[in-house]
Parts: C-alpha cells; structure tokens; sequence
C-alpha cells in the first residue's frame, strides 16, 4: 500500500534526462530548458576539449542542443543513456567542426604555398613529414573499425581511456586491448622497432 504523503515526495523528484529528453520530443520548451539547464556544462566542457577556441566553442555548443531539439525523437533509451547519447552529438559535432576549420586552414594553406617559394631543405623536409603523415594514415586504415575509433578517440581527440570507454559505451579495458591491439599492428605495418 502506497502512503499518500510518499506519492507527492515521488512528484517532487527531478526527471531523469532520459524523461527529460521524451518530453523534448513532443515539443515541450520547459523541459528543454530544464535538460539545456542539467547538461550544458558537460557539453561545452567536452565540445572546449575538442575545439579548444572558446567562440567557437560556445557556437557549436548552440548548434548541438539545436540537433537535440531537432533530434529527441531519435533517442531510444533502450540503446543507453541519455547524457551518453548527448555527448555523441557533441563530440560528433565538434570534431566536425575541428575538420571544416582544418580543411579551411588547408585551402588558406594552400593558396599561401602557391604564392611563396621554400628553400630546397625546407621542401625536403616538408614532403618527408607528409609522407610519413601518408604511412600513418594508410596502416591506421588497416586496422579493424573498432581499432580505428580507440585510437583516433584516444590520440587524435585527446580522450582518456575512461572516456573512450564511456563514449564507445565498452569497457575500459576493451578500449586498452583495442589500442595496444591497433598500436602494435600499426608498429609492424610501419617497420618500427
């Protein structure tokens, strides 16, 4: 038998994320509100990691909780959590970030080459480093998906292991296996001792 007394205390709990995040999906603002209120901290601080510049930072932050506006509908939580969900966006969205500016730098780079004339020894030294970039792009993509994700996660985006596994959703120590696994695949399709 339920006391009357317990059934409001029930009322007065927060919603979880994930009912948070239901209500979103038929349109409801306040919980909207409420969600940006619980997790936009975690959000800018993983999308601040990420992007490292604070304005763009703050932008790309605005453009993920559109996406879980947009997106809310999509959550299941049966897949797992929502804050997990939500930082898959995140982190999805800012690395797509850090790629356009990297390939707008590239574009800049490129037209600023064409105008400038390097000295044979910087030449040699520039194609020696593209090169060797090349060696570790093609034995990275000789690894398995999973290989790959750990890695680029751990190395390229400066996660923690801890992070991976949270991000991937795995264990901690599948994530270790899967880099130490990856690392010495790539050591022996690169010829290093």
């Amino acid at each position: 038998m339920r006391l009357p007394w317990l059934r409001s205390v029930e009322s007065l709990a927060p919603p979880s994320e994930e009912e948070l995040i239901r209500l979103v999906a038929l349109g409801d603002e306040a919980a909207f509100e409420r969600l940006y209120d619980a997790v936009s901290s975690r959000v800018f601080g993983l999308v601040r990691r990420v992007v490292r510049d604070p304005a763009q930072s703050q932008e790309v932050t605005q453009e993920i909780f559109l996406d879980i506006w947009e997106q809310a509908s999509r959550f299941d939580p049966a897949r797992g959590k929502a804050m997990s969900w939500i930082l898959v966006i995140a982190h999805r969205k800012a690395v797509d970030k850090v790629r356009a500016s990297q390939a707008s730098s590239n574009r800049d780079l490129r037209e600023g080459v064409k105008n400038y004339q390097e000295s044979y020894d910087d030449v040699a030294d520039t194609v020696e480093t593209q090169m060797e970039a090349e060696r570790v792009q093609k034995a990275l993509e000789t690894l398995t998906a999973a290989q790959q994700e750990a890695i680029s996660l751990a190395y390229y985006g400066g996660y923690t292991h801890q992070e991976v596994a949270e991000l991937l959703k795995v264990p901690v120590g599948t994530v270790k296996t899967r880099i130490r696994d990856g690392m010495i695949r790539m050591r022996d399709r690169l010829g290093v001792a």
